[in-house]
């Protein structure tokens, strides 16, 4: 079909040249990155006639739902030159020629449906944007410069997870601008179900969805209530979509499960777990598998087994941990060596491939730890009993044995299967105060690893090792869950001393499994299970180096030796007040771990080869770890590597996924935390964060978070200086910025939103100089002019479109932006 053309950016002058005045420029694809085989890559604009032929293309992307005479795209260009005319049939030729453009029977063009199409999940910021996030080879995120942002009104019914193909608009990656698009189709749904607040009417129901990224409310039918009360948490199905053709997100559901009354310990916690899809309980049939297992160990089962119950072992372990799932056995040989054991419990005798117990563990593929519970990967029975190496009781295990001199180098190693009987639990405080007063239980031995423990770190360090030190919070709850108290985690002695030999056996087992492929046809290589940590990202790097030296601290990224020029950077940081949120922004410069079957290293650590072989009670990859060990040592040929890698990017997920529903648990016990304060209590704080709406305040006593609102701000104008982590007052050029000292109070608190706003009572903020204020002009001018949704056009075509949402919108006027109006990327 033939129509009038939606207009954009590319309104020509006579001469053919744009208007716009920039020319597009193409930023490097990442590595990995997947597309449809009928996608065209993105033309390098190194020419005016690339920056035309982007420009045709992204004009038939725009208007993708018409076809357009050659007459009909010199008319919307405004060509009128005969050696242009000819350069723009020539051109249009070209990209028809390459299979983006489609010639009609009627001798019309119009955009190839599957030119530039990507495949990605939508990850919607706010209530007016999202990005989709493309898909990569790896299954982890990419460079984030490679998100595709997308309007809310072209999301074509997509909401928040959803797996969608997204249609990149060709000359969207002009310098300084981001990669823009809009979603073709869903594919997938990412969310069947969602958890919030309901209000029950008469004759209808609505749910407040708990989660950040859905901007409205689901509504519900009244024969669907369930039986729900007014303010009660609820777990909603799905049964109805936002309307592709329509900017509201429109949702309808049934209530599926009553978890309580909002603001209940419990019902909270189950919120949380519901919200990032997590499990509440065990399915019966699993349960009832777990209990069917025997408890007693019969005598076949040790028969192939190394009997270690002779030699003094002991767990050390949290104070209120549950599960005991490593145990160090220690030995003086006579050769003036030592005997360390790292004995791991042996959940894969118990759970087997094919059961029940064994397809949930995968489901769920880690325990998840909040404020006030752990939600185990396996039932109780395994988890606490039959693999919980308790003192006084026969265990079995998969163990290395190291056999190591008095400077902590390896003499020899050894990896099989085994039974130990542990002489002693210790928790972490407990083992400390003894190695603190030099008397108590098994001091000598506690002596000797604490030694050998501190030779093993000095070695990795200078391997090239990074120490991140960051604050982890806890609570102390009453009864009713309740927070008490908030204050910082103590990593002591002991604490780092069962860290350092787990990671040797993470480490070592990882090692001899590569070891083990020499023996393989051809040099195979052996299929293993990698936790891996790639090196960061050099201009995240360079950035995160250069707001460092704005506070005063260098971090040279040049140094060839990246690791010792970090550790000197923490050192230099110890003890200052910006000093947590320093840590956790380096930390966020460095890729997110994950699991692999690619052994691509661990930068963090500087080891060549890392695997997670320490906790099979809480973590599925050490469960695939132990069977893969156990399939080499029984001189097994390479397992099938796409499926450990499926089960690794499952594994990964399922990670993330826990790792923010802790971040959630905990952020709500803060914000329930601060909500019991007095109301004119004030706090010494350190600015965490600086944007365009305010400032993050984090309280120095208890880590706790919450934002100071520009609007609350109002001794003057601020404006938003994101180059320097600042914002500068117009007139009296007050400052504050990033590290800052600060005292608030707590304005408000908002338990269903997880967020808390506090209220400046002073500080000790600067002045900016007249260097600063220009130096801020300067940027807002280069920002203004590289935006394109400055124009007043593009705003009133914006807000036209905005006063008849239901209807699908059509063509714009001719000269004006259909894009314009949407605020800066």
């Amino acid at each position: 079909m033939r129509g009038k053309p939606k207009q954009d950016k590319y309104l020509k002058a006579a001469s053919g040249r744009p208007t716009s005045g920039q020319s597009p420029t193409t930023r490097p694809r990442e590595k990995g990155f997947e597309k449809s085989a009928k996608v065209k890559p993105i033309q390098q604009a190194d020419s005016f006639l690339d920056e035309m032929k982007n420009d045709i293309m992204a004009f038939f992307q725009i208007n993708d739902d018409h076809s357009f005479t050659q007459e009909q795209v010199l008319d919307h260009f405004g060509t009128g030159d005969r050696r242009m005319k000819l350069i723009m049939h020539g051109l249009i030729g070209e990209l028809t020629d390459e299979g983006t453009l489609v010639r009609q029977a009627d001798g019309s063009y119009r955009a190839d449906a599957n030119a530039n199409l990507i495949e990605g999940v939508v990850e919607h910021v706010n209530s007016r944007f999202a990005f989709v996030v493309p898909t990569t080879t790896s299954g982890v995120r990419g460079d984030r410069d490679e998100d595709i942002w997308v309007s809310t009104d072209d999301l074509a019914g997509a909401v928040d997870g959803d797996r969608v193909q997204v249609i990149r608009f060709t000359d969207s990656r002009s310098k300084g601008r981001r990669i823009e698009g809009k979603v073709a189709r869903v594919i997938e749904r990412g969310r069947t179900e969602l958890v919030g607040r309901i209000e029950v009417w008469p004759t209808y129901g609505f749910v407040v969805p708990d989660s950040k990224k859905i901007y409205d409310d689901i509504f519900i039918p009244e024969e669907k209530l369930g039986g729900a009360a007014d303010g009660e948490k609820v777990i909603v199905r799905l049964t109805k979509y936002p309307d592709p053709d329509s900017r509201k997100q429109r949702f309808e559901g049934e209530v599926i499960t009553v978890l309580g009354k909002a603001g209940q310990n419990n019902t909270e916690m189950h919120a949380i777990l519901a919200e990032f899809g997590l499990p509440i309980v065990f399915p019966e049939e699993v349960e009832q598998e777990a209990e069917a297992i025997p408890t007693k160990i019969d005598e076949k089962d040790i028969a192939n087994r190394r009997d270690m119950r002779d030699i003094t072992t002991f767990t050390i372990d949290p104070v209120d941990a549950k599960d005991f799932d490593d145990a160090l056995s220690v030995q003086v040989l006579d050769n003036g060596n030592f005997e360390i054991g790292v004995h791991i419990a042996d959940v894969t005798h118990y759970v087997l491939p094919g059961s029940k117990l064994e397809a949930e563990a995968y489901k769920r593929a880690t325990s998840v730890y909040l404020v006030d519970r752990v939600v185990p990967m396996l039932p109780e029975k395994l988890s606490n009993g039959l693999c919980s190496l308790r003192p006084n009781e026969d265990k079995l295990t998969f163990s290395a044995v190291f056999e190591l001199t008095p400077n902590a180098h390896i003499v020899k190693e050894w990896f099989g299967r085994t039974i130990i009987h542990s002489n002693r639990r210790f928790a972490y405080e407990e083992a400390q105060d003894i190695l603190n007063a030099n008397s108590g239980d098994y001091l000598e031995e506690l002596r000797l690893l604490n030694e050998l423990a501190y030779k093993l770190r000095d070695e990795r360090f200078k391997n090239g090792a990074i120490n991140f030190e960051t604050v982890e919070v806890r609570f102390r709850l009453d009864e009713n869950g309740v927070p008490l108290a908030v204050y910082p985690k103590i990593r002591q002695d002991t604490n780092k001393l069962i860290e350092e030999f787990m990671l040797l056996a993470n480490k070592r087992v990882a090692e001899f499994v590569h070891s083990l492929s020499k023996r393989n046809k051809n040099g195979e290589e052996n299929t293993m299970v990698y936790r891996v940590h790639e090196g960061p990202a050099e201009d995240k790097l360079r950035s995160f180096s250069e707001f460092a030296r704005k506070l005063g601290y260098k971090l040279n990224v040049d140094d060839e030796h990246l690791s010792s020029s970090m550790n000197r950077f923490m050192a230099s940081i110890e003890g200052k007040p910006e000093a947590g949120m320093l840590q956790q922004l380096a930390v966020r410069t460095m890729s997110k771990a994950r699991y692999s079957t690619e052994d691509l290293g661990h930068f963090g650590l500087a080891f060549k080869r890392y695997s997670h072989f320490t906790s099979p009670i809480r973590r599925y990859p050490d469960m695939m770890a132990h069977r893969l060990l156990q399939h080499y040592l029984d001189k097994g040929k390479p397992a099938d590597r796409e499926e450990y890698e499926e089960k690794c990017r499952h594994s990964s997920e399922r990670e993330r996924l826990a790792s923010e529903a802790e971040r959630a648990s905990i952020k709500y016990k803060q914000v329930e935390f601060m909500s019991r304060m007095a109301p004119n209590q004030v706090f010494e704080g350190v600015i965490s964060g600086v944007t365009e709406f305010g400032i993050f305040v984090e309280i120095t006593e208890n880590s706790c978070e919450g934002l100071v609102r520009m609007q609350d701000l109002s001794d003057d104008y601020y404006e938003f200086d994101k180059d320097n982590y600042r914002i500068i007052g117009q007139r009296h050029k007050k400052m504050y910025t990033f590290g800052d000292p600060v005292v608030v109070k707590v304005k408000e608190t908002n338990l269903a939103r997880r967020s808390m706003d506090f209220a400046l009572v002073s500080d000790k903020a600067g002045r900016a100089t007249d260097a600063d204020s220009q130096q801020l002009s300067l940027a807002k001018s280069n920002d203004s002019r590289g935006s394109r949704s400055g124009s007043s056009k593009g705003g009133q075509a914006s807000a036209r479109r905005s006063s008849n949402p239901g209807k699908k919108q059509g063509t714009a006027p001719k000269g004006e932006n259909r894009r314009g109006g949407r605020g800066r990327r």
